[in-house]
């Protein structure tokens, strides 16, 4: 789409509007040209966040392991009542 075409749209668009409405729009317009101000979020690196898992993925076994002896002297106390 041509930006003519799309300034007539627009144009068209705003011509039905009511007071509030355009209102509306000059807000939301406003939040765009603010929004290009903010810096853009960065962008996730897929190898870090896969290193990222991986090593929480490793801390949360060794916990769960640390815990398992604990866990089954606990089973068995409860099964000798």
């Amino acid at each position: 789409m041509s930006c003519a075409s799309v300034r007539e749209e627009v144009t068209q668009a705003l011509d039905a509007l009511n007071e509030a409405e355009l209102q509306e729009v000059v807000e939301y317009v406003s939040f765009l040209r603010f929004r290009h101000l903010v810096v853009p979020p960065p962008v996730a690196d897929d190898s870090k966040l896969a290193s990222l898992y991986a090593e929480s993925a490793e801390e949360d076994r060794l916990l769960a392991e640390a815990g398992m002896e604990e866990y089954l002297d606990r089973l068995h106390a409860e099964d000798a009542h």
